[in-house]
């Protein structure tokens, strides 16, 4: 028999149980596009405890709506083999491009990451971020629901041993931290502020740009173009998905 309570407790039990278990973590993600499935994918293939949390109630970023709503994404061959990591088809281009299905590619990225053990939250906002002497430890999060409806409700918090703010062009944790701190580890100690387009730049610096941005704070994928002032790519993923690995890696040496 069916019973509407039961199946109240049920998402309530299971909902608690994981946002309990993320309570202290690892690694605490802001944004659910690319770079950020990507890194929480890797992170808990490394073994870390890792979670996610996007503002929005779809995760994939940009990702989804492909070029100009043509659900058709390029990867450059650098990139290919994360396309190959997470079972995504493609085909190659005549330019010597790789073409995927923006919504596959989607689907397969978060799909992933969950499978590796990254827990995924959406609709819940980075609204602060938590400071002490050793840097940043974590995030100060509420329902996205309760900004959109300009509710007085306090947050809750997300203790982490490192972040990554994959928030995107609007850099939102960077933002945050640079106000609360003062500088950040940028030519300027500011947020440079992304350039215009221009894919085979961006596509290299979107990698190199990868790093720590404040004592345990991480940028990655167009938030990290953004925040050193490097131009921004369209619907070539590549670096973003490359980004995501290095945030990756960057992290798990330090673990």
């Amino acid at each position: 028999m069916i019973d509407e309570t039961k199946i109240t407790r049920a998402i309530l039990e299971n909902a608690f149980k994981d946002i309990l278990d993320s309570l202290d973590i690892d690694v605490a993600i802001a944004g659910g596009g690319p770079a950020g499935l990507v890194a929480a994918r890797y992170l808990a293939d490394g073994g870390a405890s890792v979670s996610l949390f996007e503002r929005k109630l779809s995760v994939g970023g940009g990702m989804w709506g492909g070029g100009m709503m043509f659900p058709k994404i390029v990867v450059q061959e650098a990139a290919k083999g994360i396309l190959d990591d997470f079972g995504i088809n493609y085909i190659e281009d005549k330019e010597g491009q790789y073409v995927a299905n923006s919504l596959e590619s989607v689907a397969k990225l978060t799909a992933k990451a969950i499978d590796a053990g990254a827990k995924i939250f959406n609709a819940i906002s980075v609204e602060d971020v938590m400071i002490r002497e050793s840097g940043i430890t974590g995030f100060v999060i509420n329902w996205s629901a309760v900004g959109a409806a300009n509710l007085h409700v306090d947050p809750l918090t997300i203790a982490s041993k490192f972040s990554i703010d994959a928030t995107g062009h609007p850099t939102e944790v960077c933002h945050i931290a640079r106000k609360k701190v003062g500088k950040l580890n940028t030519p300027s100690g500011e947020i440079e502020g992304e350039l215009s387009m221009w894919a085979e730049k961006s596509e290299s610096l979107v990698v190199e740009n990868t790093k720590e941005v404040y004592s345990n704070l991480y940028v990655a994928g167009m938030a990290a173009n953004a925040v050193f002032g490097a131009p921004r790519m369209g619907p070539i993923f590549g670096g973003m998905m490359l980004s995501g690995k290095k945030v990756a890696e960057l992290i798990l040496e330090r673990l």
